[in-house]
């Protein structure tokens, strides 16, 4: 048989900077030990990557290290150091307390009585048992390499292990419609695949540049990105960028992979999609570490997020279509008012402000701005004549009037797309102290949704002109509120609400309204 040299392609400067050394530690009390494994394992290399030892005269100096330099690849131990057994007691310390399952421990003894091996190798969690006078130079050397071949193939398989936990941890998180707009999500994604990209090469390192491109007509348009590609920056002012963007945006649309030399090398070249349709990829560059495997993760991610987007654009397309049922809806029932749609704009951004200064995040608050739209819904079951009496009315037609409450609470029970709507509809009448309809609830009884646009939409009637009274200006209208805080009011919301007018957040004067008073 005879033996073919491999031969290795010379590497970039991109691929010297990953190929970090294997890292051996030599753990002995005899200082020669020290010096002949330097000789002999001096000029060794494993896989493209040189050698780096470390050496400890102790068990004690041993641990320093092992806790300084957690990638040790081998460690090679010595049984009898300050102790008959200190060698062994540390391998119990690297095992249990450190819980590195991963370097690769040889015992290496000049006193084999001291520790036989069988009994070693039975009770200790060990890789191998050597004693000093059979390991020659060539035996160290197939030993050390044998030790480096088991270190790297567990780190790829627990590398493989974290990848496919991080798919499986992320995509839940993908299909959930938790993303507030298209270009989060993709940030999102971009990020899992770099930490994807950082768990191969045995959990090296590395800078990653990249970015994610969708094409709309046919435009390419970068969505996110990160290193080089940060969309902080205006990547038309640096052309290095804009060429790889330009290249990759005509390979994806070609349908066919990057050919040589067009891409920078080590660069990866993902569309996302399918076979019949490429809605984007996504470029990312410096992985000359990671293996088939890694790139084999990686491609799973993709696919995934390919099907998540999917499913994403479906879930905005609706969400749109769904709030644009609630503005028709809640315009509808402003026109029965003869109010316009100014109004209930003003209610929805008045509530989205007040409740995030009641300390609600800010897509609940946005939520509730939208869903405060529809609060008077109820209004569509109220006769015009009532509504739209410019007098006072008298307590037959007030009954009739405060049932709007409870028929938009009817109309919205049926989807659950508007139940927030519909518990604002329902209690944005109850006062604070209980003397408020429909069911006279008090205080917390009441949703804090309902407390916060009771206080706007006083306040946005008071502020302006209706059919039973002239518009106020907003010092009185803020006195009202306050005077009126602890029975019809929340105090809590009508202080935020005051906290807000004092920022000036909140309209000085009116357009379109009598003067105030």
């Amino acid at each position: 048989m005879k033996l073919v040299r491999k031969k290795r392609a010379p590497a970039s400067s991109a691929e010297e900077i990953v190929r970090q050394p294997w890292k051996i530690l030599v753990i002995d009390d005899e200082p020669s030990v020290h010096t002949l494994t330097q000789l002999i394992l001096k000029r060794m290399e494993f896989a493209d990557r040189t050698i780096q030892l470390f050496s400890a005269f102790s068990a004690q100096e041993a641990k320093e290290m092992l806790q300084k330099e957690q990638d040790i690849a081998v460690a090679l131990v010595d049984v009898v150091m300050e102790s008959e057994h200190a060698g062994l007691e540390l391998v119990e310390y690297i095992r249990e307390e450190l819980g590195n399952r991963y370097v690769r421990l040889i015992i290496r003894t000049g006193q084999a009585g001291a520790a036989p091996e069988r009994e070693v190798i039975d009770h200790y969690d060990i890789d191998d048992y050597k004693d000093k006078t059979e390991l020659t130079a060539q035996k160290l050397y197939t030993t050390i390499r044998s030790a480096l071949k088991a270190y790297r193939d567990i780190m790829i398989i627990d590398s493989n292990r974290q990848g496919l936990e991080r798919i499986l941890n992320a995509t839940p998180g993908l299909y959930l419609p938790s993303f507030e707009s298209i270009d989060q999500f993709f940030q999102g994604v971009l990020q899992q695949l770099i930490g994807l990209c950082q768990l191969g090469g045995n959990g090296l390192l590395c800078t990653i540049n990249g970015f994610i491109s969708t094409f709309d007509s046919n435009h390419a348009q970068i969505r996110a990105g990160t290193g080089d590609f940060a969309q902080e920056g205006d990547i038309n002012h640096r052309p290095e960028c804009v060429g790889i963007f330009q290249t990759c945006s005509r390979i994806i649309q070609e349908g066919r992979g990057p050919r040589s030399g067009e891409l920078k090398p080590g660069a990866l070249l993902l569309p996302l999609g399918n076979k019949e349709q490429k809605p984007g990829f996504i470029y990312l560059e410096n992985t000359h570490f990671l293996s088939d495997d890694d790139q084999h993760l990686i491609q799973v991610m993709v696919n995934q997020c390919s099907s998540a987007l999917e499913n994403l654009k479906l879930h905005f397309e609706l969400k749109e279509a769904n709030q644009e049922s609630l503005y028709m809806l809640a315009v509808a029932a402003e026109f029965k008012d003869k109010t316009t749609g100014a109004h209930i704009q003003r209610i929805a951004e008045y509530t989205r402000l007040l409740a995030l200064e009641m300390g609600m995040a800010k897509e609940e608050a946005k939520n509730c701005g939208q869903a405060s739209m529809l609060h008077d819904i109820g209004k569509l079951g109220i006769p015009d004549a009532i509504l739209q009496k410019p007098g006072k009315l008298t307590d037959e037609e007030r009954a009739i009037v405060r049932t709007h409450t409870t028929l938009g609470g009817r109309i919205l029970a049926n989807h659950q797309w508007f139940q927030l709507a519909r518990q604002i509809a329902l209690n944005h009448h109850e006062y604070w102290d209980g003397s408020g309809y429909p069911r006279g609830l008090k205080g917390d009884e009441i949703p804090l949704t309902a407390r916060i646009v009771s206080v706007v939409d006083v306040y946005d009637a008071l502020l302006h002109e209706r059919p039973y009274k002239e518009a106020w200006g907003p010092e009185r209208c803020l006195s009202t509120l306050q005077e009126n805080a602890g029975t019809q009011f929340d105090p809590a919301v009508i202080a935020a609400f005051v906290r807000l007018a004092e920022r000036g957040v909140l309209p000085i004067e009116q357009k379109g309204n009598a003067s105030p008073k």
